[in-house]
């Protein structure tokens, strides 16, 4: 199993409590939640029953089985409610032997009778608060998750102990699915799946990259090719819109007022849009470091590294990839990958910066790290900072410049960074660090070591760097 180990250490410490926890955890589809729990309940006494989308009395059958299952290793009938299912597991409780009880995909159930909600808030009142037992719900729809079971409107508010966000991977994780790629094609290959499991999978490094992007995205027949599109049809009533919002996130536009001029839609209705959007985790909203939550130069991108590239490649060229021969269809987008890979792989190096902070490898642990864009007086001209890191003093700050290009990085790249941090005037300490995938020109070294000797922090750096934290 690749990486959650933080998710399954936090898992054993409550299941080791040997006093009731109600764990809740949550996560967008595909993320491997299931995958987390079967690996618990592989280890321990475990109840594990997933919910499927089904009326009430089919979910209560297949519960009544799994319970029946567990403890006498046959199914004899359906519990006549579900409070009936519970309390047949308090009576088989035992106060020395743990019981740990998984609900996968509460929400199915949830949905057609919201008064399990009640009947488990009544149980772990009235039963299990002081039993040893370890109860885990589990859902991918977040915003139930969070509003119906964890908010303090949810009759189970206050009786969770604790709760995990499973996340997609970073790329030092995610580039753990490919052992046989070269460091640039495997971090290529993260920039185009991100980092959810189901998508890192689905790629074989004993094949080229683009042979992946052929065989397992172009190739109609293939999970893939269609998996946006599926995932909007699963979760939401109006999956059309949705897609013309993504696909003009994915065109250029950043704003919602770019985004309303590109789809037809009003402004106000685009913004309820976006707030779904970000519940499912699919965009986010993007402020300059160092400024307000309110700052109006905010901006929104795709977060989910797949679904940028399928809208900008696959959803938008679906008719003209169909009469094209499927390797000149990969060859096509295989010109645009360093253009695409731009922002996938600032994210990258912001992932790359946090890793190093958590190893004490910066001169401070920022407080806020991000991209900054704003107005540069000394150039009278729109300026930005690919990724910038502040201290919480915001008198320590980190400059970093991120290149994903077949050419090395020219002087001009390296002054101009150096430029942008003047209008910075409040930092006492400035540190300097430039990620280049093809490396630096001898100008940059020559530059670079001046300015070390002059007592500027000033730290070069390629892809093999981001693998060695």
């Amino acid at each position: 199993m690749i990486g959650r180990e933080k998710e399954l250490s936090i898992i054993e410490d409550k299941f080791n409590s040997n006093k009731f926890e109600f764990l809740v955890m949550y996560g967008r589809r595909r993320v491997g939640k299931t995958t987390i729990l079967n690996e618990i309940a592989k280890k321990h006494n475990a109840i594990f029953f997933s919910a499927q989308e089904k009326n009430d009395e089919l979910n209560l059958e297949d519960f009544s089985r799994a319970i029946e299952n567990h403890y006498d290793k046959k199914y004899f009938a359906t519990f006549k409610s579900w409070q009936n299912a519970l309390d047949y597991i308090t009576e088989r409780l035992s106060g020395k032997k743990r019981t740990l009880l998984i609900i996968d995909e509460f929400p199915f159930i949830a949905f057609q009778n919201p008064s399990i909600k009640s009947i488990f808030q009544h149980t772990i009142d009235h039963q299990w608060k002081d039993r040893n037992i370890f109860l885990i719900l589990c859902g991918s729809s977040v915003s139930f998750m969070e509003n119906e079971v964890m908010g303090y409107k949810s009759p189970l508010y206050g009786r969770m102990t604790s709760s995990i966000e499973v996340k997609p991977f970073d790329y030092f994780d995610g580039i753990k699915f490919f052992p046989d790629y070269s460091i640039e094609d495997k971090i290529i290959s993260y920039g185009i799946l991100g980092g959810i499991p189901r998508y890192l999978c689905a790629f074989d490094s004993k094949k080229s990259v683009k042979q992946n992007i052929i065989e397992n995205i172009i190739r109609k027949s293939e999970f893939l090719n269609d998996e946006p599109q599926t995932l909007l049809r699963m979760e939401l009533r109006e999956p059309a819109i949705y897609n013309s919002i993504l696909n003009a996130i994915a065109g250029g536009c950043n704003k919602i007022s770019e985004i309303a001029d590109r789809v037809h839609e009003e402004k106000t209705k685009i913004s309820k849009y976006m707030l779904t959007l970000q519940n499912l985790r699919l965009v986010e909203k993007v402020i300059p470091c160092g400024e307000s939550s309110e700052s109006k130069k905010a901006i929104y991108k795709i977060k989910d590294f797949f679904y940028s590239f399928w809208y900008r490649f696959i959803f938008s060229n679906e008719n003209y990839f169909t009469m094209l021969d499927e390797e000149l269809a990969c060859e096509e987008i295989y010109e645009q990958i360093n253009d695409f890979m731009g922002l996938n792989f600032e994210e990258i190096c912001k992932q790359f910066l946090i890793r190093m902070a958590k190893n004490k490898k910066l001169p401070f642990i920022p407080f806020e790290i991000g991209k900054w864009w704003g107005n540069n007086p000394i150039l009278k001209a729109q300026d930005d900072v690919d990724i910038l890191a502040l201290d919480r003093t915001k008198t320590k700050a980190i400059f970093c410049e991120c290149k994903f290009r077949n050419k090395k990085m020219p002087l001009e790249e390296f002054d101009d960074l150096l430029t942008a941090s003047k209008i910075f005037d409040s930092i006492e300490e400035k540190t300097f660090i430039f990620i280049s995938k093809s490396g630096f020109e001898k100008s940059v070294i020559k530059q670079a070591k001046k300015c070390e000797d002059e007592g500027i922090k000033c730290m070069l750096m390629t892809l093999e760097d981001l693998v060695s934290v």
